[in-house]
C-alpha cells in the first residue's frame, strides 16, 4: 500500500517574489556568509574556481565584509533592524496578496542568497497545498547573474523534491507597457517634487562584465530598451537623458559609460543639475540607497555639479505594485478559473 503523502492537496496557487538578496545584519560574520554566498555563484563570477576559489577564500572574504557592513550599516531600517530590500520586498508581499484577494493564491517571497530562502519558500508554499507555483523574478531586464542565477536555484529546490509543483517563470519585463508607463510616472512625479530643473536624467544600470555580453547575454539590450522607451514615454529627446552602469570591481572591462566617470564628465561639458534613477532595481537597496544617493551624489557635486536628486525605485508605491500585480495576473491565466 502506497504511503499517504504528508503535503495538503488543496489545488492553492503560489506566487514566489525573488529578489537578489542582503545580509540579516551588518556584523562582519553575517556579511561575511551572505558574501560568500552570493560571490560563490559561478552565475554572478564565471572565473574558473580552481582560479577564484583562493582569492575569494583567503583576500575577499577576509577583507570585504568589514567594509560593505560599514556601507549596510548607513542604509539600515533601524526601525525595523532590518535591510530595506527585505522590509520593501515583504510589504510587495502583502499589497499583493490584498491586491489578488483570492484565498487560494499565497503570495510570499524569497532571496537568491540570504534568507528567506529559495529552498524554505517553494517548501513552505508545498507544505500549503500549492500544486503550482508562479515564481517572478523582480529583475525588469533579464540577466544570467540575476535572473538565470534565480531559476538555477529554484530548480536545483525542485531536483529534490519527490513531489515537484507545476512552475511557470514570469518573463523580464523591461518594456512591458505597464512598467514603462510607471517609471515614468514615478519620474514625472519625483520631477515635481525638486526644487530645479535637472538638465540631464541619468538612467543607472548595475553593471557586468563586457564578455559577458559578447557571449550572449541580453542585459545590455533590455537596459537601451527600457532606456528608450521611459524616455519616449516621458516625451522627452533622447538627449536629455544618459545610461551608465554601477558597480564594477575588478580589472576586467565592463558594460560602458561607467556611472562613476559619467558624474565627474557631465559638470565639465556643462551639465550641472541631474537626476538619477536605477531602473534595473525593483526595489531601493544598498546600490542605490547607498552607492547612487549617497556615494554618487558626492561624486558629482565634487566635480562642480550644483544640483543632484536620487529618484527612488518603483518598490511597493501604488506604480510599483501596478507593475507586480500586472505581471502577476497574465501569467496566472489558465491556472485560475476567475480573475484573480
Amino acid at each position: 500500500m502506497p504511503n499517504k503523502s504528508p503535503l495538503k492537496s488543496t489545488q492553492n496557487i503560489g506566487v514566489l517574489l525573488l529578489n537578489l538578496g542582503t545580509p540579516d545584519a551588518t556584523d562582519f560574520w553575517s556579511m561575511r556568509r551572505y558574501l560568500k554566498e552570493f560571490l560563490s555563484d559561478q552565475r554572478v563570477i564565471e572565473t574558473p574556481r580552481w582560479k577564484w576559489w583562493p582569492i575569494l577564500n583567503f583576500i575577499i572574504l577576509n577583507t570585504r565584509p568589514k567594509k560593505s557592513g560599514a556601507l549596510y550599516d548607513k542604509i539600515w531600517d533601524r526601525q525595523a533592524d532590518d535591510s530595506p530590500l527585505r522590509v520593501i520586498t515583504s510589504h510587495q508581499v502583502t499589497k499583493l496578496s490584498d491586491r489578488l484577494s483570492n484565498k487560494n493564491i499565497l503570495v510570499d517571497f524569497a532571496m537568491r542568497y540570504g534568507t528567506p530562502s529559495i529552498n524554505s519558500a517553494l517548501s513552505s508554499l508545498m507544505e500549503k497545498g500549492c500544486e503550482r507555483v508562479l515564481l517572478v523574478p523582480l529583475y525588469p531586464q533579464y540577466s544570467a547573474p540575476t535572473t538565470a542565477s534565480a531559476n538555477d536555484k529554484a530548480f536545483d529546490v525542485l531536483k529534490a523534491m519527490r513531489w515537484q509543483p507545476a512552475i511557470r517563470i514570469a518573463p523580464p519585463y523591461y518594456d512591458n507597457a505597464t512598467y514603462v508607463k510607471a517609471m515614468a510616472a514615478s519620474i514625472s512625479s519625483a520631477l515635481k517634487d525638486m526644487d530645479f530643473v535637472p538638465q540631464r536624467l541619468v538612467f543607472s544600470y548595475h553593471g557586468m562584465p563586457q564578455d559577458y555580453i559578447d557571449r550572449g547575454d541580453p542585459y545590455y539590450e533590455h537596459c537601451k530598451k527600457t532606456t528608450d522607451s521611459v524616455t519616449a514615454q516621458l516625451g522627452w529627446a533622447p538627449e536629455k537623458t544618459t545610461m551608465a552602469f554601477q558597480s564594477r570591481f575588478g580589472p576586467a572591462r565592463w558594460l560602458m559609460p561607467y556611472l562613476d566617470e559619467t558624474l565627474v564628465e557631465l559638470p565639465k561639458s556643462g551639465v550641472k543639475n541631474i537626476a538619477v534613477l536605477a531602473p534595473a532595481f525593483s526595489v531601493d537597496c544598498l546600490e542605490t540607497l547607498e552607492e547612487l544617493a549617497m556615494e554618487g551624489r558626492e561624486t558629482f557635486l565634487e566635480a562642480g555639479g550644483e544640483s543632484f536628486a536620487y529618484i527612488p525605485c518603483l518598490n511597493d508605491t501604488e506604480n510599483g505594485m501596478d507593475v507586480i500585480e500586472a505581471i502577476v495576473r497574465n501569467e496566472l491565466m489558465g491556472w485560475i478559473s476567475e480573475p484573480a
